[in-house]
């Protein structure tokens, strides 16, 4: 569910089973900005503070259609700085607290469009 900012998930026992049974572990998360530039909002960044917090490695992808500079962006939390502002930050919501200078973009990671994938659509 969310509006045209947000978004909450609903669901995440079926995920985890969908995960589960197929033996997968998560490595991040992907969203999309339809209509922003591709950057991590506050809301974002105190996502992927949660799954770099459990795996270091993990990674946030976003997806921004209508940037004409950059449509996809694959970033992290710096650390340690980065996830340790964010994991001591008691802001919600959109705020300027955790901005840019907590997270970076992922050179070491790129999307291979020949890799082998599945989709599991869980609506």
């Amino acid at each position: 569910t969310g509006t045209s900012d947000t978004v909450e998930m609903l669901g995440e026992g079926e995920v985890w089973e969908a995960e589960s049974s197929r033996e997968l572990v998560p490595l991040g998360w992907i969203h999309t900005h339809p209509t922003q530039t591709c950057f991590l909002s506050s809301v974002d960044i105190h996502t992927q503070c949660g799954y770099q917090t459990m795996l270091e490695e993990s990674v946030a992808i976003v997806m921004a259609p209508t940037d004409s500079r950059k449509k996809c962006g694959i970033f992290r939390l710096t650390t340690p700085a980065g996830l340790e502002h964010v994991q001591r930050c008691t802001y919600r919501g959109f705020h300027a607290s955790c901005n840019s200078e907590t997270y970076e973009l992922c050179g070491h990671v790129y999307l291979n469009p020949a890799a082998k994938h599945e989709v599991i659509d869980l609506r």
